[in-house]
């Protein structure tokens, strides 16, 4: 244990440099080093061995027999603590594990099909689990290691996580196909005022992630029904005369023969593309 004290990296990097050159000066330019700090590191590792290790003969260094048998494994030791500090390569190709993701059923129908796609193909041994989006325990699964990755707006993400932007979307008003007033622009008072639909995916209460947006300009929503899922919200606008702030990637093309919502058409003096709020979708990495 007394000469583990006594011995250090550098000195095992110039006795592999001394049993590969054999020449003090040739070890001394390639480390950096006078070839008196050479001549002192070989002192040193004399000592620690209790061998000469190394005899001169002219201009060359000959290794002892002790010197030569601790070849191997001193290449074998410093390669080891290479390969620790070495950066870790991900490679998706041959990766095998399991990645769990929480994700509102938004993200498992605008973006997962295009995750799972790219998976497939450059990662096939990737296994993924998806599971309902709670966000009471974010914080409690990614600590616990039981959450890989969280896809959801940035409204019902914990204050104290840090997210990455992925796209901006917008939520457009929209109502059942069948509604009358839904042909006749609106004013943004009269959008508030008229009974809405929210979508909250982890908490039953009657608060939706645009309350602050609608505040801000003075207002406050008539919110008269919560759903935990956006994929309720079509049929359910369809037999009522609710409107809801629904995201435009879930919109159904205009293909489709049996459209169940439409967005409504633009406030007066506003946007032509209908009435939105602008929302961002992002994640987060445990």
């Amino acid at each position: 244990m007394n000469g583990m004290n006594r011995l250090d990296i550098k000195q095992l990097r110039v006795l592999q440099a001394l049993l590969d050159l054999k020449n003090l000066s040739q070890v001394a330019r390639k480390m950096g080093l006078t070839q008196q700090a050479i001549s002192e590191q070989l002192r040193k590792l004399r000592e620690v061995f209790d061998d000469r290790l190394f005899i001169r003969q002219g201009n060359s260094m000959v290794a002892t027999p002790k010197a030569l048998s601790m070849q191997q494994p001193i290449d074998h030791i410093l390669k080891q603590l290479e390969d620790l500090l070495e950066p870790e390569i991900f490679m998706p190709h041959t990766y095998k594990g399991i990645f769990t993701i929480s994700a509102t059923d938004y993200a498992t129908q605008a973006l997962l099909p295009q995750l799972f796609n790219i998976t497939r193909r450059n990662a096939p041994d990737l296994k993924l689990i998806v599971r309902d989006f709670a966000s009471d325990n974010i914080n409690q699964l990614i600590a616990a290691g039981e959450l890989d990755l969280l896809i959801t707006f940035p409204e019902f993400i914990p204050d104290n996580l840090s997210y990455v932007t992925l796209f901006e979307e917008q939520h457009l008003c929209v109502t059942g196909c069948e509604n009358t007033f839904a042909t006749e622009p609106l004013t943004l008072a009269q959008v508030a005022a008229h009974a809405q639909l929210v979508v909250s995916p982890s908490r039953a209460n009657l608060r939706g992630s645009h309350d602050q947006w609608f505040a801000e300009k003075g207002l406050k929503r008539n919110i008269v029904m919560s759903v935990p899922s956006f994929s309720a919200v079509p049929d359910i606008l369809h037999t009522t005369d609710m409107i809801a702030f629904y995201p435009s990637r879930l919109l159904p093309s205009s293909k489709v023969k049996e459209l169940k919502v439409e967005a409504l058409p633009p406030l007066l003096k506003s946007s032509r593309h209908g009435i939105h709020v602008p929302t961002t979708a992002a994640y987060i990495v445990g």
